[in-house]
């Protein structure tokens, strides 16, 4: 099979238009036969056309109150001064709310204006207006009157009103069928219990499908097809025949068993490959028997952004509708942020509102990470024209999440510690409404947030090789005109990570230089590394001595994973994440982590509430049991500046 290379570059408004023109002019994205569905099934359908009342409502002359129905003729003259009375059964006659109003009679008085003389007489000292306190017939819904025009997406509220107007059963448009076909030898199902290298367990189209049903459609989840060309085509024709849109997921490259390509052009039309996006480069846009053919990348991120460039408006059109609008707000970057230029680069960030200020603060931007998506607030779209943008320039992204809950949420930027996912989860319980947004940047980039005002509070471990104090120095030397207050979280145990069994017999630090012993750090700036560094010192060992000293990650789960992987012999961390993957830990030092609160927002419900967690017995319970940890000063102020 010869390699496909890309055929365009094209922007991907180009590409899409371009798509969608093509598809209308040969029908394929016709909605297609109406379906009949009962009215009080129908929330979040499209009405296939209009839908007119087979009754009026009320259909009857009804009452509106609780009171007496009267000939308002007989009423005529009635005032303070000059009452009227009128004889119960001939001239006035009990109703209730609902009631059918007796034949002959025009209007209610509400039983709180009527005085009874007797049994059979009643006095009334207003007079009444002709259908006063009367719902006439028709007056919510007149029969034949059109009730949701088509292409109406179908709303609680509808189901009332075509109710009410007697359209028990209404035409709809069809939901869409989309197929999802997963393809790829490495592919395994979710749940099998032993994974062997190269397995990649298969949840795009469990993603997607997610996506798919939300904007309308109907998904339909196919087995995984393996790398072969042949069984890959009878896969298409067959898909293709069942459904409404076809989504082939990965082979849309130009690797050796991309195949997504040559098939589409083989069975019909491919009409893109490759946009200039970031991710989701190389994008299939085609046609097999009329019918709209989509290839998407395998890596996650890459599939469910090119869906809901290209898949998404082919759903809503084929429903008769448009997407809505992507609710949008404007925010302050936290970093700067360099992108190739030619390519409109799609970045994942997290949001929080820091004083008057939406921070967002852009995370990873690999194309193979789910947890990115998991995790974001929002997306920054930047634009081709540009190389990026600097620290502090304002920017719009796209919400991923309300503006309430950003609003809502205690911005932790700094040193990674597994305590904090621990404080999220249980602020997340003890206050709906909250959430903690943790980026982490080592505990110098946390200070350094503080500085730029864009954290409510930044987790550090800064060890002085001076003084041998923790945090405060750092403090008095970065953000000297700041008012901080210390809070610890823990004490916690920094140590090797060793693979289990302890293989290589690690023994310590000095271990390191080894030329069989492989090791990953944290990243510059992290409190780990510098804590590293005193060490180091202290034993006179140079870093340029150790076999991956350069080689970093910025999590202690992940230098974990790093070494229960096998891509490293050794790693400085927490012992809990040694714990957490049943690796070995060989104890160097017990440190302080502390949070750093600027004062402004110390009593404010972003830290109070955080506070008000850690106080919880249960939560420090739960971070004892990780292993490792000690909190014995959890919560307590360690120190504030301005107080020497």
């Amino acid at each position: 099979m010869k390699r496909d290379v890309y055929l365009d570059d094209k922007p991907w408004e180009q590409a899409l238009d371009e798509y969608i023109k093509y598809l209308d002019e040969i029908g394929a994205l016709d909605p297609g036969k109406p379906e009949v569905i009962k009215a009080e099934e129908a929330l979040g359908r499209v009405t296939a056309g209009p839908i007119y009342a087979a009754s009026s409502s009320p259909h009857y002359h009804a009452s509106a109150m609780d009171g007496v129905a009267v000939r308002s003729i007989d009423t005529f003259g009635a005032s303070e001064t000059t009452p009227k009375q009128l004889k119960m059964g001939e001239q006035a006659v009990m109703v209730d709310t609902g009631d059918p109003i007796p034949e002959g009679f025009d209007s209610v008085i509400m039983i709180e204006d009527v005085h009874f003389v007797s049994e059979d007489v009643i006095e009334i000292t207003s007079a009444a207006a002709p259908w006063q306190h009367v719902r006439v017939i028709g007056e919510d819904v007149v029969a034949t009157e059109m009730i949701l025009p088509g292409n109406h997406v179908i709303r609680p509220v509808d189901i009332g009103g075509m109710l009410a107007g007697g359209a028990a059963e209404i035409p709809v448009h069809p939901r869409p069928r989309v197929a999802i076909l997963p393809t790829g030898t490495e592919l395994v199902q979710p749940g099998k219990k032993e994974l062997k290298p190269g397995d990649i367990i298969e949840y795009n189209s469990r993603v997607l499908g997610g996506c798919i049903k939300e904007w309308g459609g109907q998904p339909v989840r196919w087995d995984i097809t393996i790398d072969d060309y042949e069984l890959l085509k009878d896969q298409v024709l067959k898909a293709v025949k069942e459904s409404d849109i076809v989504v082939i997921n990965a082979g849309s490259s130009a690797g050796r068993e991309d195949y997504t390509a040559d098939l589409v052009r083989e069975l019909g039309k491919v009409i893109t490959h490759g946009v200039a996006t970031k991710p989701g480069k190389p994008v299939i846009l085609g046609e097999v028997e009329g019918k709209p053919v989509v290839g998407v990348p395998g890596y996650p991120v890459s599939a469910v952004l090119a869906c809901q460039l290209f898949v998404k408006p082919l759903v809503y059109k084929k429903l008769g509708t448009v997407p809505p609008a992507v609710p949008k707000t404007t925010a302050t970057i936290s970093r700067k942020l360099v992108t190739p230029i030619g390519v409109e680069e799609f970045v994942r960030v997290k949001l929080g509102k820091v004083g008057s200020k939406t921070i967002a603060t852009p995370i990873s931007r690999g194309a193979g990470l789910i947890m990115t998506m998991v995790r974001a607030d929002g997306i920054l779209r930047v634009p081709r024209n540009i190389e990026g943008y600097q620290a502090g320039e304002t920017v719009e992204v796209e919400l991923m999440r309300s503006m309430e809950e950003i609003d809502e949420t205690t911005v932790v930027i700094g040193s990674h510690d597994i305590a904090l996912d621990i404080l999220a989860n249980y602020l997340r319980k003890m206050y709906p409404q909250a959430t903690l947004s943790s980026a982490h940047v080592g505990s110098l980039g946390g200070l350094s947030a503080l500085k730029r005002g864009e954290a409510h509070c930044a987790g550090s471990h800064l060890l002085d090789e001076e003084t041998g104090e923790y945090n405060i120095p750092y403090i008095k030397r970065l953000l000297p005109d700041k008012d901080i207050i210390l809070v610890n979280l823990v004490y916690r145990e920094q140590g090797l990570i060793v693979a289990k069994g302890n293989p290589k017999n690690i023994k310590g630090l000095a271990d390191l230089t080894r030329s069989d012993v492989s090791f990953v750090n944290r990243q510059r700036g992290a409190g780990t590394r510098i804590l590293l560094d005193f060490k180091l010192k202290e034993l006179g060992i140079d870093p340029a001595e150790i076999h991956g000293y350069q080689h970093d990650e910025y999590t202690h789960m992940a230098v974990a994973a790093a070494v229960a992987s096998g891509s490293a012999d050794a790693g400085l961390g927490i012992k809990a994440a040694a714990k957490a993957l049943d690796l070995e830990f060989i104890p160097v030092v017990e440190e302080r982590y502390d949070l750093c609160i600027p004062a402004e927002y110390f009593n404010k419900p972003v830290i109070q509430r955080i506070l008000n967690v850690i106080a919880m017995p249960e939560f420090k319970q739960h971070v004892e049991n990780l292993g490792g940890y000690d909190l014995r000063d959890c919560g307590k102020i360690m120190w504030r500046q301005g107080d020497e």
